[in-house]
């Protein structure tokens, strides 16, 4: 092996036991640490090493995961690293088109796992005209084996992973192709799913056609209110800040009183900028049917904690999370005046019993002691503290996190 081989593929192969979450994620991080190594080595190394290794990193790398446990993603990660560095490496290396175009065709339909994809549009430089033709042919051949497709639940088809790689290299090749028609077609499908309206937006967008990408985002917006729609939606008003900024400022309004939320009302102010005061009534009222947002918005955005104070009592607000935000920022104001809060919260946090509740009750505790240092109300948190002690005398676990916290 060349020494860039011998510095990388040792990271990335194992013959250890990586059914464990920890040593999976151990290894994981080696291989990014080999990927780390190839990366810099590119650009002073011979482009076909740089290629035979990668194309030997991505190969392990693959039967790595295939028998590891990647619930944090860490290898899933490295993969995908290494199958963007594959097309470059293999177009400035002057992979002959023979071999890369049956190597993508078993990666694809008999590899060792079948949730990465190959991008045809990323390959297309190394394979060039010809090579494409042979891939598409390639492509046709598989199709044209496959037995019509089942009326029936699509998981009882044999031939389901087959026709799924077949539709996913069809819409990049109506990318590669610049096909509006078949972009349309291949992408938004049977236009049954918001997301699908937001592919061919982002398929637009990728081959240039702006005003299409923009008009099918907005389409895809407007479909529902549903969580795809919403990203979407955010999406929309990217395009629109990248190239008509002019219109961004009513896609914001737009966006806010289709999802009234926190999130929305932050967007809107900061594109609003000076006009902020067009919309602040009219934002205000919205977030008061969700108080949660309608104090974090006045307490994150607009910076003003003794407003969201008054708020989260004149709309009731239920949300613990937030009372912890608000209280955390309102106590440098009046630290005597969110005690009450702080009691609630520790006796809500004691309603489930768990190391992790007594060890956040233990710090509001503490956290009110410190508040409350030299003050007539001291002794009122002491007393809270040798009642809750008491309450809970059986649950030796409690008393231990309360005796580590020092408290009395």
């Amino acid at each position: 092996m060349t020494a860039l081989a011998d510095a990388v593929l040792p990271l990335v192969r194992s013959r250890s036991d990586l059914h464990r979450w920890s040593a999976a994620n151990q290894h994981g991080g080696q291989m990014h640490e080999a990927i780390d190594v190839l990366e810099a080595a590119i650009p002073t190394t011979d482009p076909a090493e740089a290629y035979t290794v990668t194309h030997k990193a991505l190969a392990s790398a693959i039967k790595v995961i295939a028998r590891a446990d990647d619930s944090s993603g860490i290898i899933g990660d490295a993969c995908r690293r290494l199958l963007t560095l594959h097309p470059q490496l293999a177009d400035t290396a002057r992979t002959p088109p023979s071999k890369l175009v049956p190597w993508m065709i078993t990666f694809q339909f008999d590899g060792d796992v079948d949730y990465f994809e190959l991008d045809p549009v990323a390959y297309a430089p190394a394979l060039g005209d010809k090579g494409l033709r042979t891939y598409r042919a390639r492509l046709d051949e598989i199709r044209g084996r496959l037995a019509p497709k089942p009326d029936a639940d699509s998981w009882q088809d044999p031939s389901r992973h087959e026709r799924w790689v077949l539709e996913w290299n069809e819409r990049r090749l109506a990318v590669l192709d610049r096909d509006i028609d078949a972009i349309i077609r291949t992408h938004a499908r049977d236009r049954k799913v918001a997301a699908w309206f937001h592919d061919t937006a982002k398929a637009f967008d990728e081959i240039g056609e702006t005003e299409l990408a923009i008009d099918w985002a907005r389409q895809a917006t407007d479909f529902g209110h549903g969580h795809q729609s919403q990203r979407a939606a955010e999406y929309w008003c990217t395009l629109l800040s990248t190239h008509h900024p002019d219109q961004l400022l009513a896609a914001r309004d737009y966006v806010f009183r289709r999802w009234p939320n926190a999130l929305n009302a932050s967007r809107l102010h900061a594109t609003a900028g000076p006009n902020w005061p067009d919309y602040e009534v009219a934002v205000t009222d919205a977030l008061a049917a969700n108080p949660a947002d309608a104090v974090t918005f006045t307490l994150t955005t607009l910076k003003n904690p003794q407003r969201a104070w008054q708020l989260a009592h004149q709309l009731d607000l239920t949300s613990d999370h937030t009372w912890d935000q608000l209280t955390t920022a309102y106590e440098k104001i009046d630290p005597i005046a969110v005690l009450p809060t702080h009691r609630r919260l520790v006796e809500n946090t004691l309603t489930e019993a768990g190391a992790a509740n007594y060890r956040d009750a233990a710090k509001r505790l503490a956290r009110m002691r410190r508040l409350t240092a030299g003050t007539d109300h001291a002794i009122e948190v002491d007393e809270l503290i040798a009642e809750l002690r008491d309450t809970h005398r059986r649950r030796p676990r409690l008393q231990q996190e309360f005796d580590r916290a020092k408290l009395p």
